[in-house]
């Protein structure tokens, strides 16, 4: 390793000491329940945890996600099967994690050295059209609202990762709108990764308050519609709100299935110029780590180029070599959506 390696490394380490590190995305009470349906206990605290901690994350938003297989019957049941699991995952790992509502909660995980996660709705599936069951999530410590995943749902439709036979696109419904009103109402950020463009502008139309996109790259750069254009982009900042990066390779670069972390630094740099630094985060959504227990259905090809958790460092070496400040790496490994996140929750 030369001295450049050497000091590059010591930059990283000094950068994730002082960071409050967030991923905005990650289906962990997913894989989670996953695991303990198979006779599994102690799924985080043995298969995720030491990645957390060697990577420096602090704070992971999991996202409640329902495979089309459960869905319409099985929707709500899934999501309170993930809740319940994570709780049992806490019970059997005291003093590592815990489930947390605020951003200050966060920060007295990290204070006692435990890893903090928020849940958040990836899709309104479980709630189906009943607006009542929003509060009901909200008790039980739900503060995200992703709107849909990439399907149709009562709230709106979805953006297809690649083209598909459809028949005529549709914005959000009317449920859709009630339930951006309810989630502010509530306290609880509204996320806009995975609606499709006609939806997008429609919740930037009805939001009083910051939105996030958890996990959006930028469409200049990958063209799937999973990912944001430039006018979206700066809607987005317009609105306060901030845009984490995923690292799957196909929301990276659509002409090239081993992307790098250059590439995926362009991202960053892309949304730096439309809308500046303070609205850039990470939501990798990595899910190389996840097993497919269903096995009823063909897999999209993809991998994750920040391969787990562990390997943020390469992320924020990348971001080095690429001239950004320290401060400015900071806001993007957490400061930024900290700050959305204490402006919703408190």
């Amino acid at each position: 390793m030369s001295n450049m390696d050497k000091k590059l490394l010591e930059r990283v380490a000094d950068i994730h000491r002082q960071a409050f590190t967030v991923d905005a995305h990650f289906d962990l009470t997913y894989e989670v329940t996953n695991r303990r349906e198979r006779g599994l206990n102690k799924v985080v605290e043995s298969s995720y945890l030491p990645q957390f901690k060697k990577g420096g994350v602090d704070l992971i938003v999991s996202a409640l996600f329902i495979h089309d297989y459960f869905l319409p019957e099985m929707g709500l049941r899934r999501a309170l099967d993930q809740i319940s699991n994570l709780l049992e995952e806490i019970d059997e790992s005291p003093g590592l994690f815990r489930l947390c509502r605020t951003v200050a909660e966060a920060h007295a995980a990290r204070a006692a050295g435990e890893t903090a996660f928020f849940l958040s709705l990836e899709g309104a599936e479980p709630l189906q059209n009943d607006l009542q069951l929003l509060r009901v999530f909200y008790e039980l410590g739900v503060r995200g609202l992703g709107l849909v995943w990439s399907r149709r749902n009562y709230a709106g439709d979805g953006a297809f990762f690649k083209r598909m036979r459809e028949g005529r696109k549709g914005g959000l419904t009317p449920f859709g709108g009630d339930l951006i009103e309810k989630a502010e109402e509530l306290g609880m950020f509204v996320d806009v990764s995975h609606l499709n463009d006609e939806g997008f502008w429609d919740v930037m139309d009805i939001a009083t308050r910051p939105v996030i996109a958890s996990h959006s790259n930028c469409r200049a750069l990958a063209g799937t519609m999973r990912n944001l254009d430039d006018a979206q982009i700066a809607a987005i900042a317009g609105n306060g709100g901030v845009i984490g990066m995923n690292s799957v390779n196909l929301f990276v670069r659509d002409d090239k299935p081993d992307a790098t972390i250059s590439d995926f630094i362009n991202h960053v740099d892309h949304i730096a110029q439309i809308a500046g630094v303070e609205h850039v985060g990470i939501g990798f959504d990595l899910c190389d780590s996840f097993i497919n227990f269903l096995q009823i259905e063909r897999a999209i090809e993809t991998h994750d180029i920040i391969r787990t958790h562990a390997g943020l460092g390469e992320f924020t070496a990348g971001l080095i070599v690429r001239g950004y400040r320290d401060d400015e790496i900071i806001a993007i490994l957490g400061g930024n959506f900290l700050r959305v996140f204490g402006d919703i929750l408190g």
